[in-house]
This record gives structure tokens, sequence and C-alpha cells, in this order.
């Protein structure tokens, strides 16, 4: 039992399906995993132990019986601390002041119960998933962060504390902590999968995100998530991505394109990373092209920022009107800023960023995804910031899908990461384009944790 959460949520999952795996074992083996490390690594607000051994119990007993509730059957899970789930607190990583009571699950929440998994606890995040870090470590080094804002879904994924977990992203906050964690994370299209009762931080770029240990995790979990609901109004009605199908089919070496004129934020090893990784899918097959992103990527950090703090001051307004001082300093700055945001500023921002997408969608349509850094170096020293999310910003503001891959390591150890970011609405061939990076980088280096 020991070694149970060590498994992937693919391997989980099929041990259960066969009969191999006992569910309450693995949930067992999560909980002294948490038991063990938590102290240190501090990625948990709260875990509901009690709930999870009877969620588990009862996932026995149908396995047993020859029902399976679906394909997350007894794959425990973790939750960032802004989506509402029953029995939890939802606290967003803000005072109490601001905690909410939910008395039903986020569309998400609910899709993953009844696809099987079983809710572990919920995840530290950033306050109101902006930049006030929380006290999570990085599992690779307890000195650095392990990025934000879904700071405790990465660290405990990377950790093996629990095999998936969700976050969000609205800027990076999946991509950057994956990356610096060692571990995959998909920030899908916007729009693909619900953020109805996940606390919003700006409606036009909130995307739920997933954190596994293989792209084949990631996968299972897009294909439970995805769906067009109603209630949410960013929802769209897209056919299935069917990302798990996709990766089951032979997939041949990727075109790739890299934006290579854009990388005066990154360090000079980041450069030298992406070049390596670069060079080794073209000796494996790949298509690798330098290419220049379109005009309307200038100025695109200034619109996107504009749009985030204009709607995360629109969320906030009365709250903050009232109790702007029960606020952490930097989303304080962030509201205060955004309250200053007019409406002949905030409309021209967001439809920039709208044509930043139009014009990106041009310039996929001649590749399988673009290769990019996650970020500009590893996991920075400190946990007074959740690091530089620049090099995700712009899928983000454009709403497309990207993946982080984990790549190597660097000289200081930590991991590094590679990004893939792809073609709204085909999450399946992103996958099965990451599917193919990832057998050929065969990263295998876990956190030297006991």
């Amino acid at each position: 039992m020991d070694a149970l959460f060590k498994l992937t949520a693919t391997e989980a999952a099929a041990g259960i399906r066969s009969g191999k795996i006992s569910p309450v074992d693995l949930v067992e083996a999560c909980l002294a995993r948490i038991e063990h490390l938590e102290p240190t690594l501090k990625a948990w607000v709260a875990v509901d132990a009690d709930g999870a051994r009877r969620a588990a119990r009862d996932c026995l007993a149908d396995a047993q019986a020859g029902r399976s509730r679906g394909p997350l059957h007894g794959v425990p899970v973790g939750l960032k601390d802004i989506f509402h789930a029953r029995g939890f607190v939802t606290t967003a990583g803000a005072a109490p002041f601001f905690h909410e009571r939910p008395d039903a699950d986020a569309a998400s929440v609910a899709r993953l119960r009844r696809a099987g998994a079983i809710v572990l606890g919920k995840t530290t995040t950033t306050e109101f998933a902006n930049r006030d870090p929380a006290d999570t470590r990085n599992p690779w080094n307890l000195e650095h962060t392990p990025g934000g804002s879904s700071s405790g879904s990465a660290a405990a994924v990377s950790a093996s504390m629990v095999p998936l977990a969700l976050g969000s992203q609205t800027v990076g906050s999946t991509l950057r902590p994956a990356a610096y964690c060692g571990i995959v994370g998909l920030k899908p299209t916007h729009g693909r999968v619900s953020a109805a009762g996940v606390i919003p931080l700006a409606w036009s770029t909130d995307t739920v995100g997933i954190f596994g240990r293989s792209v084949a995790d990631v996968a299972l979990a897009l294909d439970v998530l995805a769906g067009y609901d109603p209630v949410d109004l960013a929802s769209v009605d897209m056919p299935s991505p069917n990302a798990a199908a996709a990766l089951d089919r032979p997939a041949d070496p990727p075109r790739l394109g890299v934006p290579r004129q854009h990388l005066d934020r990154a360090e000079p090893d980041t450069v030298a990373h992406l070049d390596a990784v670069a060079e080794r899918c073209r000796q494996a097959g790949a298509l690798v092209k330098d290419v220049v992103l379109p005009e309307s990527f200038d100025g695109l950090h200034v619109a996107g920022e504009r749009v985030v703090q204009a709607e995360a001051a629109a969320y906030h307004a009365d709250r903050f009107r009232a109790h702007a001082d029960r606020y952490r300093e930097k989303f304080r700055a962030t509201l205060a800023a955004g309250m200053q945001v007019t409406a002949v500023d905030y409309v021209p921002a967001l439809r920039q960023c709208r044509r930043f997408r139009r014009d990106l969608e041009a310039l996929l349509s001649g590749f399988d995804g673009l290769l990019w850094p996650v970020a500009p170096g590893p996991a920075p020293r400190g946990l007074d910031s959740t690091g530089d999310a620049s090099f995700c910003a712009p899928w983000s503001y454009a709403g497309v899908p990207a993946v982080a891959l984990p790549s190597g390591l660097a000289a200081s150890g930590l991991p590094l990461g590679i990004q893939i970011v792809g073609t709204p609405w085909r999450e399946g061939p992103l996958l099965a384009t990451a599917r193919w990076m990832e057998r050929l980088l065969a990263f295998e280096a876990t956190p030297p944790l006991a």
C-alpha cells in the first residue's frame, strides 16, 4: 500500500477498474502521505479524511459488485479553494470575513463526483487567485515558490499527495505552478469547462485548469469536465474533446512554431533549454519553424491586465468599497486599479484580446502547436512572490488552450517546463502532440522528499 500514492490518475483508475487496486487502500496511502508531508509543504486548507474514507468504501463496494461510477471511479482529487464543494468552507485564500459555506458543488466538482472521483480536500490558493502568496512551499526546494495562484494543487500533485487536482488560470495560475513543480498542467480553451461555482477573478479569462503527473491524466480529467453549462455565461456548446481517445491514436511528429523574437524576458538558460528541446523534436522528425506573432500581440499585456483589473473590481466592488482594508496588499492594489478603469479603457482592451485570438488562430492553422517557455526561469527563491506569468498571459488573454510539460532540470535541480499552445477547441490534437513530446523528453525526476 505504501507505493500506491505514486500512481498516476490513469494508473489508479485502471487498477481500480481491473480489481487490482482497492480505492480504500489508495485513499489511505494518500492520506498517510499528506499526514507525513503537510506540516512542511502546507499544500492543503482542509482534508476530509473521514469523508474520503466513506466515499472510498462506497467505491470499493460498487467495484466489487461490478458497478462503475465512471472513468475516475475511486480516484482521489484535490480542489483549489476557490471551487465550491459540499461540506467544505470556501476560503479563497482570504480572511474569514470573505469565507463562504456553499450548499452545492461547483459544476466541475459535480462532474468529478459523478465520474467516481473522491474529493480529499481543498488546496491552497493565493488570495482570490491573485498575487498574494499562500504559505505553500515547492516540493523540489522548500525555499522556492511553487507558483500561483493554484499553489496547493500543483504542490500536492508534485509531492504525490494526490494524483489529480483542479486549479484555475486567469493569467498563468495553472501552467506556471505546473512547470515550477515538475508536473503536467492543462489550461483548456476558455469556455470548455464550466466555471459555475468557482469564485471568479476575471470572467473573460478565468479557466478551470487540471494538474496531473502525465498527459494521460489531464486528458482523462478533461473528458470528464468538458461540456456545455447554461449556468456559466462563458460556457460554449462544442463537441467533446475526446482527449483520451486522441492519445490512443498513433501520433505523427508534430509541426511546431517557435515565437523566438519575444523571448527578451527569458533567462539565458531558459532560451538554451527551449533551443535544446526544439532540436530534440527536430531530430525526432518534427517540423520546427520560427514564427512571428501577429501585430496584435503588441500591447497585449497592458490590455489583458486592464481587463483582469476591471473585472476583478466589478466582482468585488461592494465589498471593496466597504472593507478595502480587509484585502491583502497585492489584491487590494489590483482592485484599486480596476476601480479606476473606465468603459472607454475597458472595451478597447477587451477588443484587443479578441483581435489577438483571431490573429493567433490564423497563425496556428499551419501548426500543431507553438513551443514556448512556461516562465522566464525555474521557480524563484523566496515565498513573497509566485513568479512571472508573462509567458502564460498571452494565451490566457486569447482564451486558447495550452499545456505545460516537465522537460528537464536546471543546474539548481529545480524542474524546467515547456509550453505547447494550441488551437481553440482542439485539445485532443494538442494533447496528442504533448504526449508525443512527453515520450520524447522522458522526464522521470521526482522531488527530493522522504
